[in-house]
C-alpha cells in the first residue's frame, strides 16, 4: 500500500461531500474537487486541510504536499502524482490563501 493510501486512512470521511470549491480572495471559484473516483483522495486531503487550517494557506499547502508525496521533488517529477493537488501546490511559495466552500451531498 502506498504512503498516500496509508495517509488517507487517517483522514476524516468524505461521504457527506459532493465537492469542495477553492475560491480566491474575491470569491471566484478557481477549482472544484469532486467526490468521484480518481479525485476522492484529493477531496479527502482538501477537506482535512480546510478543517485543520480554515483555508488553504501556504502552511496548509505544504502539509498537503506532505500528505500527497514523501518528497515534493518526487511530486513535481512524477506525471499524474498530485495532479488534483496542483491548484494549491504553488501556494507554499507565495502568500496567497484560497478559501474553501464545501458542497454537501444530498
Amino acid at each position: 500500500m502506498s504512503q498516500f493510501a496509508l495517509n488517507l486512512k487517517k483522514l476524516p470521511g468524505i461521504s457527506h461531500l459532493a465537492a469542495i470549491n477553492l475560491l480566491d480572495g474575491e470569491g471566484h471559484v478557481l477549482a472544484t474537487i469532486e467526490n468521484k473516483p480518481g479525485s476522492q483522495g484529493s477531496l479527502s486531503v482538501y477537506n482535512h486541510l480546510a478543517q485543520t487550517y480554515g483555508a488553504i494557506t501556504p502552511d496548509a499547502a505544504r502539509k498537503g504536499l506532505e500528505l500527497f508525496c514523501r518528497a515534493q521533488r518526487r511530486c513535481a517529477r512524477s506525471s499524474g502524482k498530485a495532479s488534483q493537488y496542483r491548484p494549491a501546490s504553488g501556494l507554499d511559495r507565495g502568500k496567497k490563501t484560497l478559501r474553501t466552500k464545501h458542497v454537501f451531498a444530498l
